[in-house]
């Protein structure tokens, strides 16, 4: 299948999954993961009208937007950013995906020139190789990041175990909705935390179904190009 097709057939799955769950399919976000793949495949997603792309190292994001200028693309950075990385990308992005600690925060504050809007990363599984907050330390970290005026946490997010055992990844879907809306109540001017990315090539679906607003497609869409 083509990069075209392949994004047919991903939008139908997306317009299912929504309409499955009783939402509107214009909250969700499709977000291009284009860290595999060249800047030449990136722009052929940009010709289908995908502007969410999404880079996780700061070489690959400078290389892509050097190549890639169309006004309309909105660019995320995922993954785990390293605190003496943040000067490199925190002025060429549109979100960031992945604020996982106060330092990283205090950095952002410092190199950025304007608010950025940040998920909080939650490790809602548990699991000790993942990054993320606890769910248990959650409002408390989100109650410290009051205190840089640059950071503001549009919303939280988290990677599901891999398995193939859908009750665990619907499980670990609903338990950050959850705490998303724990969030949203505090009603903080500088988290109100009304988004939620979550899902990836494999369980884009059940994030959706789940309550997801972003979800992060690469493999799925640059199968065939890879």
């Amino acid at each position: 299948m083509s990069i075209e097709n392949n994004i047919h057939a991903t939008q139908k799955q997306m317009r299912d999954a929504a309409t499955t769950s009783n939402r509107n399919l214009e909250e969700v976000h499709l977000i291009a993961v284009t860290k595999s793949v060249s800047p030449e495949i990136a722009q052929e997603v940009v010709q289908q009208g995908i502007f969410h792309l999404a880079e996780n190292r700061p070489e690959k994001l400078i290389e892509k937007q050097e190549s890639l200028t169309d006004e309309r693309i909105k660019w995320h950075y995922i993954g785990s950013l390293q605190t003496r990385k943040v000067k490199q990308v925190i002025q060429r992005i549109d979100y960031f995906h992945a604020l996982d600690r106060l330092s990283l925060a205090q950095e952002i504050d410092k190199r950025a020139d304007k608010v950025i809007p940040c998920f909080v990363q939650v490790n809602v599984s548990g699991e000790e190789q993942k990054h993320g907050i606890a769910p248990a330390d959650l409002i408390a970290f989100i109650h410290e990041l009051e205190a840089f005026p640059k950071i503001q946490v549009i919303g939280l997010m988290t990677m599901a175990p891999n398995t193939t055992d859908e009750t665990v990844i619907r499980t670990t879907f609903a338990g950050l909705k959850k705490l998303q809306q724990q969030v949203e109540t505090l009603h903080l001017p500088s988290a109100p935390c009304h988004e939620l990315s979550m899902g990836m090539s494999h369980d884009f679906v059940i994030a959706i179904e789940e309550g997801a607003t972003f979800v992060r497609v690469g493999t799925k869409l640059f199968a065939t190009n890879s």
